[in-house]
């Protein structure tokens, strides 16, 4: 069991890519990458360092397949993050990615993807706080379907279906200890499992597999059948903001996914110099005019 007072320990980021696959988005964008294409102005992993970054987490790995990654970035975050920031060679498969970082990383471990640019600061407290809350040793994040609308009724089309809620994942995973890794199983081969259904069963079970695709119970249920299943206790981890669900995969999520963070933008205020020298003429003004100089 994790503690209900851990402190995140690393953040793995996967940015890695199938062999001998072209990412229709980075190409379509002239870059070498997926991680590198352009979200409001910024490499989209930029934004998943950016806020990585806000944590306490002690190492920030980077899997990739990129040469180079690092300077080919470009952005101020990596010298933010310094000697915190890990870049390791990714494997031919998420599993074995994540296996790779396993005697380096200190638990509790956040796992989440490159394309994850809407998961915020906030959001990766949130997830181990429930984790802690339900006394997980894995967990899932994953967000209600009426919050994922909310955030961008665009922003994502798919949604699992559970007698008591609907969700989508949120490409957020958590691993309170080492031992719990085994539960990273289920996406050997990449993260479409519920589209892999032999993978699946051989991992989760005939039956947890079909409770799962159909929705056959309440997801906290089904979870805790999953978890006798794998001997680790996986827990789904229902987080608040929906448009951590929005990741950016083609055209239109990145369109959305640009949309969320310009509505969240602060609104730009006038410089400091300018409202001082607005003030100070108010001021003489009212001066002028106190003193008959004015009408």
């Amino acid at each position: 069991m994790t503690s209900p007072t851990a402190e995140l320990g690393s953040i793995l980021i996967l940015a890695g890519r199938r062999p001998g696959a072209v990412d229709a988005l980075a190409e379509a964008h002239g870059v070498a990458d997926k991680c590198l294409v352009p979200v409001a102005g910024r490499p989209m992993i930029a934004h998943v360092l950016a806020s990585a970054a806000e944590t306490g987490a002690a190492r920030i790995f980077v899997s990739s397949h990129h040469d180079g990654l690092a300077d080919d970035l470009g952005d101020v975050v990596v010298d933010r993050l310094g000697d915190r920031l890990v870049f390791v060679p990714a494997a031919d498969n998420l599993a074995d990615s994540v296996f790779a970082v396993a005697d380096l990383a200190r638990f509790p471990m956040l796992i989440t993807t490159a394309d994850n640019c809407l998961l915020s600061p906030a959001t990766i407290a949130e997830i181990g706080e429930e984790a802690a809350r339900l006394g997980a040793e894995a967990g899932v994040a994953l967000a209600r379907r009426e919050d994922v609308l909310a955030a961008h009724p665009e922003g994502q089309r798919r949604f699992y279906e559970f007698s008591d809620v609907a969700v989508s994942n949120c490409n957020a995973y958590w691993i309170g200890h080492r031992d719990a890794l085994k539960a990273a199983e289920a996406f050997r081969g990449g993260g479409q499992f519920v589209k892999k259904p032999v993978r699946v069963m051989q991992t989760f079970g005939l039956v947890n597999l079909l409770r799962f695709r159909f929705g056959l119970g309440p997801i906290h249920h089904i979870f805790r059948r999953i978890s006798r299943h794998l001997k680790v206790e996986v827990a789904a981890l229902l987080v608040r903001d929906g448009a951590t669900a929005v990741d950016v995969d083609n055209e239109r999520s990145l369109r959305a996914t640009e949309a969320i963070m310009a509505r969240r933008r602060p609104p730009e205020r006038p410089e400091a110099g300018l409202l001082l020298g607005l003030d100070r003429a108010d001021r003489l003004d009212h001066g002028l005019a106190d003193a008959g100089l004015v009408g």
